[in-house]
């Protein structure tokens, strides 16, 4: 594979990303080490439901990394802490996000769940990014619960009342990300709760997603586009729809989409399995697959609790 980042164990990509661009990922956090157990996420479920925050890994590794991707390649459009989960976990990614702002000018993106915003020293970690993604998909504890399912130490005021404190405090651009999941809250009434909410935190973007991407539960179904659109009038300012996956002319990007279609031709494989042979990432590895899927190239099965998926 062409990923500039295929021989490092935190770095991942860069990655063409529906928000940012070309993004470099920086992967702070075991696979499914999360606050959340989302329905609806595209890594599966959350296998060390958590609100423990330590160094997962060893902090000068990754600096490290960073700085030899740095001489190695360094082009990427972003550099984002997002991975295989809730990157606000780790203790001391504040002193990550001040380690690459010292060597390079590529801004700083966090992509979190936003649940751990409530602790006043993870607000002002979070603050050295120059963007800060959160998300709300839920507007009370019940849809909280059923969407996001949450450690039990969580609740959804403590995550509304983090992100509004978040945002009186943090100077930079901060977008939120709502998950919208036909028959669980894609009712008229329940967006215009979900939106009620949004203008108290006040970010400077909403962005509406769906199920794009193979989800957690099987039960999960995407929102049409058009019932995306009458959504996002709803909100103030308008939201912006991501849920379509924008392709990128980049050579390698496509490269790597066509030898993960031609083994796909040969056999089915699980996401785990493609990323385990390209050597790429499962964030990286879902990008592709969800492009696939989408130009009906390949179809999902279910075979012993597992998703494989094959060429059409």
């Amino acid at each position: 594979m062409t990923s500039d980042s295929k021989n490092y164990k935190h770095l991942f990509g860069p990655v063409p990303s529906r928000r940012f661009g070309r993004s470099l990922g920086v992967d702070l956090i075991p696979f499914k080490t999360c606050c959340y157990d989302c329905i609806f996420c595209q890594l599966g479920r959350t296998t060390d439901l958590t609100l423990n925050q330590r160094e997962y890994v060893p902090m000068q590794q990754v600096m490290d990394e960073f700085d030899q991707w740095l001489e190695n390649s360094g082009q990427a459009d972003q550099i984002t802490l997002a991975g295989s989960g809730e990157p606000t976990l780790y203790k001391g990614f504040g002193k990550i996000i001040s380690h690459i702002k010292s060597k390079t000018n590529i801004p700083v993106a966090i992509l979190t769940n936003g649940a751990v915003l409530h602790n006043p020293e993870v607000r002002k970690s979070a603050a050295k990014a120059d963007i800060v993604k959160i998300s709300l998909s839920a507007w009370d504890e019940a849809s909280f619960q059923k969407i996001n399912r949450p450690c039990d130490d969580l609740t959804f005021d403590m995550l509304v009342e983090g992100e509004i404190a978040f945002r009186k405090e943090f100077k930079n651009k901060l977008f939120m990300e709502v998950f919208v999941i036909e028959g669980i809250n894609s009712e008229p009434y329940q967006i215009k709760k979900i939106a009620d909410i949004a203008r108290k935190i006040k970010p400077d973007m909403v962005q509406l997603n769906t199920a794009v991407r193979p989800p957690a539960e099987s039960f999960v179904q995407p929102v049409k586009k058009e019932k995306l659109l009458e959504f996002a009038e709803i909100f103030e300012p308008k939201a912006e729809i991501i849920a379509a996956y924008k392709a990128s002319s980049a050579s390698e990007i496509k490269v790597n989409e066509n030898e993960i279609f031609e083994m796909l031709l040969r056999r089915p494989c699980t996401a785990g399995q493609i990323a385990d042979a390209f050597s790429m990432h499962l964030n990286e590895v879902a990008k592709y697959i969800g492009k696939l899927l989408a130009e009906k190239k390949i179809k999902s099965i279910e075979r012993n609790k597992e998703i494989y998926y094959s060429a059409e």
